[in-house]
This record gives C-alpha cells, structure tokens and sequence, in this order.
C-alpha cells in the first residue's frame, strides 16, 4: 500500500535537508493506492464498531486492502500513467463507495473530480520513481548485488498467522516478504528477528504478559512507548517468550535483534513468560487463536534486575552481570542467538555480539 499524500510529505521533508531520491528511490507498478475514501471508510466503519473497535490507525490501510482482495474497485500505482482511464475508474470507484457510505452509515458523499485532481498531483510528483521493482530485484539478483528487505509492524499483526482480527491487513511477518516483492525466500542469507526486551501491543487484542499497572507504565515512560501515528500509550508487558519462539518459528529467523535492554535498568526484578496455562494445561507453542490467547495464563522466570544506566554501552562484556544474565534467559529460552542489543536511541547505541 501507498499513501501517496503522506510519500510526497516525506520526500519533501529529504528535500530540505539536501536528500535526492532520483535513481535511487522506486516503487513498484503493483502496490496499491490509498486514497480520501479509504480513509473515510475507515473512520466510519471504526466508529460504528463501538465497543468493538478493532483498533485502526485510520489511514485507510484495511479499506484499500479489501478493494485490493475485491479487484473491481481498486487503483494501482501504474494506474498514474494514464490519468484519463484513471478518471473515468475514479467515478464508478467513488460513486460505488458514496451508495455504501450514504447506505450504511448515513453519511455525506466524496466528490470523485476533487479526488482525481489530487491524483493528478500525485502523478506528477511520483511518476518518475514507479517501476516493475521485481524486475528490478531480479536483475540486481543476477548482478551479485547485496539487497536488504525489511519488514513493516510485528508478526503478530498477520492476517493470517497473527491475533486475528486485532492484526493488519497484509502478511507483516518474513511469510510476506516473497508476497510483497517477487523474490523467493529461499534466496535469502539470513533473516534477523527484531524484539524488544519487553512487550508492547497497540490497540485492541489480547496480551497475556501486559501489566497494566505502574511498571507497565515505568516501561512505556522510559521507552517513549507512544503510537507513532496516533500519539496514545502502547500497552506494555514483560518480554513473552512464548510469541517470540512462535515468530521465530514462522518467520525462519535465523538470529534476532534485542533491543530497548536500556528501558529495564531501574527494575529490582525483571519477569520472562516462558509457557502459559490454559485450561489448566501448559502450552508452549504460542496459540494465534485469540480467543484461546485470552484465556492464557502466564508461567515466568524471574530475573534480578539492575540499576546501572545502559545507555551507550558498545560490548556486551561492560553490560551489568544481571543485564548479560537477562540476555542469555531470554536467548535460551527462544533458542536463537540474541547477535544485536540496543542500549540506547541512537543508532551508533548498539552492542554487536
């Protein structure tokens, strides 16, 4: 998905800091658009959940996802190259969403010319940077070239192998990747597997190890545990063992990155889920079913914490005793080498193992 608005926003932004994108940057022909109505769709079907609420960021990435799965009404990015197809495909688009709108949840319509003058801007602006990116994947392939694919959001925000239906509307987990871009996983080296020392989830769902109480907070201040887009509190937990090992799992992670350890330092004791309970049988293998997640209780490991300020600590070996011991419970506990720790915002903060 492309939000073509925001894109521009960021490009601007590289601009006036000297930043070109030209011949460097590219998006693919295939990647689908988020437009106005999308957006729209999203608050009015969020709204009408009520109670319900599934907990969307509002910017229409559910809604294009389903114009995506639906075919008939969707706008790709190679649809910018010919603006007068585009025009007339924006009128049945909008007219079709206007019926549902004003159907479902009596609401005013969207102007199909208004939304069409903003694309033409957008393929103005974009137009240059769109490609067949899997050619050129394939070809950089052919050349020897090195290429980093890095995901979007958590693994348990995929629609199929997440929480559902408190996830995302794409396959956010390495399992997307061949998906999103063409290149078949088995050409990858290696697959990095990105965790925090605690847990932290968005929105809506469940969450066994959440502590909503004040070390749930302790966490969220020190860690600046705020939405991105959204600005609200993220809920926080100890680090789950159980989800990370079921990540690892689908995703092929061959070695993970372990980072915010910094966050922790003021914690007597720090807690590790290593199983749940539920039912009164204990399960380790992480259950994406959520209504049986949230019946989960949770078994932990308890380790002594440390006081000690990690920020900026580059060896592991100048960690805390008690903060190495950490890193060596959870590595054990998720069978995978723990290869990148982060003791601070910065990108030069990092302990490389």
């Amino acid at each position: 998905m492309v939000d073509p608005e925001c894109l521009i926003k960021e490009i601007d932004t590289l601009a006036q800091k000297n930043i070109t994108l030209n011949g460097r940057f590219f998006i693919s022909e295939n990647a689908h658009v988020v437009l106005d109505y999308h957006k729209k769709e999203d608050q009015l079907r969020e709204d009408s959940l009520g109670n319900n609420k599934i907990g969307t960021t509002i910017r229409g990435i559910g809604p294009c996802y389903s114009d995506k799965i639906g075919r008939s009404y969707a706008v790709r990015m190679a649809d910018f190259g010919d603006l007068k197809e585009l025009k007339s495909k924006l009128q049945t688009i909008v007219n079709h969403k206007n019926k549902i709108f004003s159907a479902l949840y009596n609401a005013e319509p969207m102007n199909a010319d208004a939304i069409f003058e903003k694309c033409k801007v957008y393929a103005g602006r974009l137009g240059c940077f769109i490609t067949d990116t899997t050619e050129l994947l394939h070809k950089s392939i052919a050349e020897g070239k090195s290429i980093l694919f890095e995901g979007a959001q958590g693994a348990l925000l995929d629609i199929d192998h997440g929480t559902f239906p408190f996830v995302t509307s794409s396959n956010s987990s390495s399992l997307g990747m061949s998906a999103g871009c063409g290149v078949p996983a088995r050409m990858v080296d290696k697959f990095i597997g990105v965790v925090k020392a605690y847990s932290t989830r968005v929105g809506a769902g469940p969450f066994p190890t959440e502590q909503n109480n004040d070390i749930g907070q302790y966490i969220r201040d020190r860690g600046s545990e705020y939405g991105t887009t959204t600005g609200r509190p993220r809920r926080c937990g100890w680090f789950d063992a159980v989800a990370v090992s079921y990540t690892s799992a689908i995703g092929s992670i061959d070695a993970v990155a372990l980072m915010h350890l910094d966050t922790l330092s003021g914690l007597k004791e720090i807690k590790i889920c290593r199983a749940y309970k539920i039912d009164g049988k204990e399960i380790k293998f992480f259950p994406a079913n959520a209504a049986k997640l949230s019946k989960a209780q949770c078994i932990y490991e308890t380790a002594a914490g440390w006081e000690e300020d990690l920020t900026g600590i580059n060896n592991f070996s100048d960690l805390p005793t008690n903060a190495q011991n950490y890193v060596m419970l959870v590595e054990e506990m998720i069978r995978k080498p723990i290869t990148i720790i982060g003791t601070g915002p910065k990108r030069e903060q990092t302990i490389y193992r």
